[in-house]
């Protein structure tokens, strides 16, 4: 059988007044700036299928990969377990989960299920014979590392070097846009997977739905000739698009969809592309350890703690922490690897800072792994260990940062020996 693709993509863009969440505070929407979409790529060889969803949104629930996973079982027989299912992580979308003192949208959560399950459906039943090419170049002017080491020793998040006590920026990015792409044998494009790492945070707070630059990207590609772009973020968990060490200078969302659309494209123009692959996936629940909060960063005055936007919500919110602690003991989490080939998508459920994927990539060569956050539930930032010695909003006790520091060598770990369990 012929290496075969398929891709789809459907509106998700929530009513006016529903509310936004990536901000903590209640945010409700006030006008929609472009469209938010839920996209799929399906990819079907000699050996086995695997599936892609990408959504416009800050998250997704565990719960809810579960029953989009079930549902596509049941009414495709499509394997479940070989569905991966990302977020975009932007912030100018809806509240899909409980995050601050904005609550989850139950009943538009329903609808989006329901979208998800008929789009990859619509993606299967598009599949056709395609050639598969890949290839990745780098940007260095698109996102930055978002964490100021001060004279004291501390982080502060998005500081500025405006304060004589800004000492330098702690950590890099990772600068790689990497393109999977899709066409069929004439050379007409099918659809694409471009994997970047950079938080999309251009709106939201301002009442504003957007899809952000993935939208952008996503738009820019289709004047481009290409119908379908699926956007996967890398670990972006410390990683900001706009540069502290120069005034907060950064580019529009508009700029770095098509900055990245421009990559894509010439990327596309010289790769080689092959007729047939190797699929593989694989899949394990962890279990990662919380933090045992001390008195302080129960409080928020732990040395280097960085609360943003209220303190208020944060105390509002450490009692429902503290409960989630006690009740489940370890905090569960899915860690997935999906290969065409060489080339492996790694997801895990969390806001990863951007060492971890650094590492990933170069312990897992051969393999080009890419890797992929936000992806099948949520379990928060999981930074490194050295951002728990100096602090940070990223390593603040709260709902978005309750797990032990060991946690984000545990998820590499983990990954590695799944990529190992690939070849």
């Amino acid at each position: 059988m012929a290496l075969r693709a398929g891709f789809a993509e459907t509106d998700i863009t929530p009513p006016i007044g529903t509310q936004i969440i990536g901000w903590l505070a209640v945010v409700v929407s006030q006008r929609a700036l472009d469209p938010l979409y839920a996209r799929a790529a399906v990819f079907e060889t000699d050996n086995g299928r695997i599936g892609f969803i990408q959504l416009d949104t800050l998250s997704i629930r565990w719960r809810q990969v579960q029953a989009i996973r079930e549902r596509i079982s049941a009414q495709f027989g499509f394997p479940g377990e070989n569905v991966m299912i990302a977020a975009t992580h932007n912030h100018a979308g809806p509240a899909v989960m409980n995050c601050g003192d904005a609550r989850r949208d139950d009943a538009y959560l329903e609808t989006l299920t329901e979208k998800v399950v008929g789009v990859f459906g619509r993606a299967l039943e598009s599949l056709q014979e395609a050639q598969i090419g890949f290839g990745s170049l780098n940007e260095f002017d698109l996102s930055y590392n978002r964490r100021v080491i001060m004279r004291d020793g501390t982080v502060k998040c998005q500081h500025s070097f405006d304060d004589p006590n800004a000492l330098c920026m702690e950590g890099t990015i990772d600068p790689e846009v990497a393109t999977l792409a899709a066409r069929r044998p004439n050379g007409e494009w099918l659809g694409c997977l471009i994997n970047f790492a950079c938080h999309p945070t251009h709106h939201g707070s301002d009442g504003s739905l957007s899809a952000g630059f993935p939208g952008a990207l996503a738009r820019e590609m289709k004047a481009r000739g290409c119908p379908v772009t699926l956007f996967l973020n890398g670990a972006a968990g410390n990683i900001i698009f706009f540069d502290v060490t120069h005034n907060h200078r950064g580019h529009s969302k508009e700029e770095i969809g098509a900055r990245l659309a421009a990559d894509a494209a010439r990327v596309m123009g010289y790769m080689s592309f092959r007729r047939s692959m190797r699929a593989a996936s694989a899949a394990r629940t962890i279990s990662l350890p919380f933090r045992d909060p001390t008195e302080e960063e129960i409080r928020g005055t732990a040395r280097g703690a960085q609360r943003f936007v209220d303190p208020a919500i944060y105390d509002r919110e450490i009692p429902r922490v503290l409960e989630r602690i006690r009740a489940r003991g370890q905090e569960k989490a899915q860690v997935q690897a999906m290969a065409l080939d060489e080339i492996t998508f790694v997801a895990v459920p969390a806001e990863y800072f951007v060492e971890f994927g650094l590492r990933l990539k170069e312990q897992g060569y051969p393999r080009r792994i890419l890797m992929v956050t936000h992806a099948n539930g949520m379990v928060g930032y999981v930074p490194h260990r050295e951002a728990f010695l100096r602090g940070g909003y990223e390593t603040t006790f709260a709902g978005s940062s309750r797990l032990a520091p060991e946690a984000g060598d545990r998820i590499a770990d983990c990954a590695l020996a799944l990529t190992r369990e690939l070849d």
